[in-house]
């Protein structure tokens, strides 16, 4: 006879992530989730015959600052995925305040996302863009798998960044911080 407490069983991992096997509406946890304001970046690598590739993310997070690391994640059915697992390299490209209409174009599937976007070649060729906020020049170091995205880690070999008012995203829309009359960000 055994008088500690029963523990319960550790949920199969195979199973833990499985939508069909959550009492979470999937919809709903998105909407829930949507009501943490974010950053909005753009994640870009270069394929092996060094074409540009790149979409709009917002899972981007600091994760060390030394070593400095820097994750994001994919959802495992993006046509560019086998692009980024290959890549040696990525680059978050933080955007401004002004550059929606960016954001809104890499967000959606093209084959001429790049079609008159002003940007140069980084580490490991990937598009650096002009006018973001900040970028991180990332060396691929590992990939975790999370239910159903792809989580990116990355070493930061290299990171530029200005003052300009990044650009956010909340609630399914992009927004800017508020600021008072005097021209100082509200607290």
């Amino acid at each position: 006879m055994n008088d500690l407490p029963k523990q319960p069983a550790v949920p199969d991992p195979a199973n833990e992530f499985a939508s069909d096997s959550s009492s979470i509406d999937p919809r709903d946890f998105r909407n829930a989730l949507g009501t943490y304001a974010t950053g909005v970046t753009i994640i870009t690598a270069a394929a092996p015959d060094g074409k540009p590739y790149g979409l709009t993310c917002n899972s981007f997070a600091s994760v060390s600052l030394n070593p400095p690391l820097v994750l994001w994640s994919l959802v495992v059915y993006s046509s560019s995925l086998t692009i980024f697992q290959n890549a040696s390299h990525f680059i978050v490209n933080v955007l401004g305040a002004s550059q929606q209409a960016l954001a809104s174009k890499f967000a959606k599937s093209s084959d001429d996302k790049f079609t008159g976007v002003d940007w140069t070649p980084g580490l490991g060729n990937a598009p650096v863009l002009a006018e973001s906020v900040a970028n991180f020049q990332c060396r691929s170091v590992n990939r975790y798998y999370g239910g159903d995205h792809v989580i990116f880690l990355g070493a930061v070999e290299a990171y530029t960044y200005n003052a300009e008012e990044p650009l956010l995203f909340a609630r399914g829309t992009f927004g800017r911080f508020l600021v008072d009359e005097a021209g100082k960000k509200a607290p």
